[in-house]
């Protein structure tokens, strides 16, 4: 994975209640990790994918590589390194 909020945002989407076959906008995505993030935390959603990868290993690796398409989708622009870099100007 690129990041650790990569990872995180992937965990919580894969947590979430948002569907595959609901074919979700890049909003509906980040909603869904926010309300997730805030309803059960980033140990929850860990836990439940480590559930679903005990119980369900077939059905979680799927979802678990759609969550990272559709995360890094999402949040193509804002995962990239130039947006943590400091403007040019202030680095002068």
């Amino acid at each position: 994975m690129e990041s650790t909020f990569e990872a995180v945002r992937a965990e919580a989407l894969f947590a979430s209640t948002l569907q595959m076959h609901q074919r979700p906008e890049d909003a509906d995505v980040r909603s869904a990790v926010t309300s997730t993030l805030r309803r059960i935390g980033v140990q929850g959603c860990v836990a439940r994918v480590a559930l679903e990868f005990g119980d369900h290993p077939e059905c979680a690796t799927n979802r678990m590589d759609w969550a990272l398409r559709m995360i890094r989708h999402a949040y193509a622009e804002s995962c990239t390194p130039e947006v943590f870099a400091r403007p040019k100007a202030a680095m002068a």
